[in-house]
């Protein structure tokens, strides 16, 4: 009780989110960067710790936006333009900090927020994102955040086997996007619950799930590392296909529930959760046709991965790099191009739209 009574409380006072980052940038929103700061931090803890499907780079990302825009506002006193260039380079050290993936970090800062490429914003950034990058080797170490060991394709890959992917892959990102931008119209028909404790409904749905299996919780690492595990089994592959089916189900529902409650928390790991999924999917059902070699799996759900979040986040390079940075791993590069090219192009043509824009556009800034 004291659980859901701090936890509902909390999320009174946490009111940013990316999109409203981005309305920051174009003159639309403003906010008091200090006092979001510590509310972004607690909620964030709040909402992940329990295994909420939400992932830890959203808080991060908010955290480093506050931090660039508070020390531009009250330490260096700095005009309106640096003010946004410190704001993007803390958006950079964030998911920096929150991957280890520097790189990324820079490039989802252009993909995504700017959509520009000015040398004085992504050097800036850049010098930011390997501050938060070292911070985290010197605390947590050097290894990489998913330490996939993916063996490259041998030979030629099977490009039809890759081309299925990736269409398939660009039709499930359009359909996750769809269904995202509908959960504020499903919970605004919430009306015997008050908005300000529409997050106490994915909290305690949360509780019977997790009784059931508490590795589908979360974000998740744990999540990945369990699928991953999966598809390097003896186990029947019609009983691992059916529970892959059931698990990519649970975890879109569960994840549309969380985000669309508006806690603090992100949507990265979660797609990528569910693109882990799609790969172990596709991947053993290409080794039952013959496609694949069995140790080719693991490539085969990191290329998903990427392609997956590529196409739903609208921003491919980000995907690659990321993807590579937090593998440790640079086999299988030019599949993994080739697919996430490819379910970026189905989802365009299918009319999606970057998903943090198209939030915003939601949100109907001033």
């Amino acid at each position: 009780c004291f659980y859901i009574i701090l936890y509902s409380s909390t999320f009174l006072l946490t009111v940013t989110s990316l999109p409203q980052v981005e309305a920051i940038l174009l003159g639309q929103n403003s906010y008091a960067p200090w006092q979001i700061l510590w509310r972004k931090f607690v909620g964030g803890l709040l909402a992940i710790c329990p295994g909420l499907f939400l992932g830890r780079e959203g808080p991060c990302i908010q955290m480093g936006a506050c931090v660039g825009q508070g020390l531009a506002n009250d330490v260096f006193k700095t005009s309106k333009k640096d003010q946004q260039t410190l704001l993007l380079a803390g958006v950079a050290a964030g998911l920096a900090a929150a991957f280890s993936a520097p790189l990324a970090g820079v490039l989802f800062m252009v993909e995504e927020i700017t959509t520009t490429f000015k040398p004085q914003i992504w050097l800036t950034a850049l010098a930011a994102a390997l501050s938060a990058d070292l911070m985290t080797l010197v605390l947590l170490g050097q290894k990489p955040s998913l330490a996939m060991y993916i063996t490259p394709f041998v030979g030629e890959p099977n490009y039809l086997f890759l081309l299925i992917l990736g269409i398939i892959i660009g039709i499930l990102a359009y359909g996750y996007q769809y269904v995202l931008l509908e959960q504020r119209y499903l919970y605004s028909k919430l009306n015997f619950l008050p908005k300000r404790y529409h997050s106490l409904i994915p909290l305690l749905l949360t509780i019977p799930l997790g009784l059931w299996n508490a590795k589908l919780l979360g974000g998740s690492h744990v999540f990945i590392s369990y699928v991953t595990d999966m598809s390097l089994t003896t186990t029947d592959p019609s009983v691992i296909l059916k529970l892959l089916v059931l698990f990519f189900i649970v975890r879109f529902i569960f994840s549309m529930i969380s985000y669309g409650a508006s806690v603090p928390g992100g949507i990265f790991m979660p797609i990528l959760a569910l693109g882990a999924v799609i790969g172990c999917f596709a991947g053993l059902l290409g080794v039952n046709a013959g496609w694949l070699e069995h140790g080719q799996v693991l490539g085969v759900i990191l290329i998903s991965m990427a392609a997956y979040f590529g196409a739903i986040e609208k921003a491919p390079f980000t995907a690659i790099v990321l993807l590579t940075e937090m593998a440790g791993s640079l086999a299988s590069v030019f599949p993994l191009v080739f697919v996430t090219f490819i379910a970026y192009t189905v989802d365009t043509l299918l009319g999606g739209r970057p998903i943090y824009t198209a939030l915003r556009e939601e949100m109907q800034f001033k």
